[in-house]
């Protein structure tokens, strides 16, 4: 008993032209000859669904499909093999360029029928910046230099010779595609002659040979906005190698990396600083006087008895937004620094000072619950 068409392709009796494409698409994709050579099964499988998308893809004969099964339409689905067909393997009328022209893509390395004649557009061209971070701050301006494919002054980018012109290629019509066999299918590529383009040059220019371009010295102004960040990539369309015969150039794509800075960590939008503060001032409490990015000052006051690795943020200190308003903060982290080499009265003044941390205790140690058990000068005399 023949299978149901409906049930080959996946889809309900009432699904759409459109659904009906897609589901076909898709498993043409996965069961295609080239893609599992070899695989009888898959080639059987193949052969099956065109005949069901050739019935169902026809309002006619889906009709009478609908109405009287496969014996309504014995010869035009039963057979996709059979004599008279315009395209060997589908369907009249089935173009297996439109319906999956990327396989053929993947397959070939070429267009499908769609594509046919369509100008070939140039290389497009990665090159690498460095900034600094403040660069990154304020925005800038990079000149670049570097070479790339251009349009023949010569010829215009016509690829021929001034005063001669170029013609119809004669091996495709002009089509820029050309068919040929792969098995039991008729498939088309991108003709060999003309390259696709439809035509050829009768008297090449001497300058570019006929290509229509030649490798110069470019030089060009990129502009970096303010806020970029490491690893982004900046898309300058049409500066890229020209294409052949005046075809569109292709882009120039500038990835940027950000030099590391001395002064600032980058974190996402932020900016982290750290400050090294004495024992005595991190005790008191003092005040930080601090430069930032932009260029100007800015102060932020530690509270007495701050202990090492606190923050403290500073709003709208720290880079540009890129793709939004506003300004990330300044991190500040405070580092304390234990003095390592004491003379003999900054020795007794601690030691001193540490004792009456103590006093009341009999055993003259930190206990807990004290509040000053866990600060920075029973560090420093290697109590815990």
């Amino acid at each position: 008993m023949a299978e149901d068409y409906y049930n080959l392709l996946g889809v309900a009796r009432n699904a759409t032209e459109a659904e009906i494409k897609s589901a076909y698409r898709k498993l043409a994709m996965k069961h295609h000859p080239d893609r599992n050579p070899g695989n009888k099964e898959s080639e059987a499988s193949f052969r099956k669904i065109n005949s069901a998308y050739e019935v169902l893809s026809d309002p006619k004969k889906k009709e009478l499909y609908d109405r009287f099964g496969e014996a309504g339409v014995s010869g035009a689905g039963g057979n996709p093999f059979g004599g008279g067909r315009g395209f060997e393997g589908f369907g009249q009328g089935v173009d297996p360029g439109e319906v999956f022209g990327d396989l053929f893509e993947g397959l070939f390395g070429q267009q499908g029928g769609g594509q046919r004649g369509a100008p070939r557009r140039g290389n497009d061209l990665k090159y690498e910046v460095e900034v600094s971070l403040e660069d990154a701050y304020h925005g800038s301006q990079i000149p670049l230099h570097f070479e790339r494919q251009q349009s023949c002054e010569t010829c215009k980018g016509s690829g021929a010779k001034p005063g001669s012109g170029v013609k119809r290629c004669g091996q495709c019509r002009g089509s820029g595609r050309v068919q040929f066999s792969q098995g039991f299918f008729s498939m088309t590529q991108t003709c060999p002659v003309c390259h696709g383009e439809g035509q050829t040059v009768e008297n090449p220019c001497r300058d570019c040979r006929g290509t229509g371009r030649a490798r110069k010295a470019a030089k060009l102004t990129v502009k970096i906005p303010a806020g970029i960040y490491e690893g982004a990539t900046l898309r300058i369309s049409g500066e890229g190698e020209a294409g052949g015969r005046g075809t569109p150039a292709g882009d120039l794509y500038v990835h940027i990396r950000v030099k590391a800075d001395p002064r600032f960590e980058r974190v996402e939008d932020d900016l982290v600083v750290e400050r090294h503060v004495d024992i005595a001032d991190a005790a008191l409490g003092t005040t930080l006087d601090l430069a930032t990015i932009a260029g100007d000052r800015t102060k932020i006051k530690l509270p007495a008895g701050v202990q090492h690795g606190a923050m403290f943020r500073v709003r709208d200190k720290g880079m540009p937004k890129l793709h939004g308003r506003g300004h990330g903060d300044m991190i500040v982290k405070v580092r304390i620094i234990v003095p390592m080499d004491l003379n003999a009265r900054q020795r007794k003044l601690l030691e001193d000072f540490a004792r009456s941390l103590h006093e009341g205790h009999d055993d003259g140690k930190p206990h807990e619950g004290d509040k000053h058990d866990r600060g920075i000068f029973g560090k420093i005399f290697g109590q815990e």
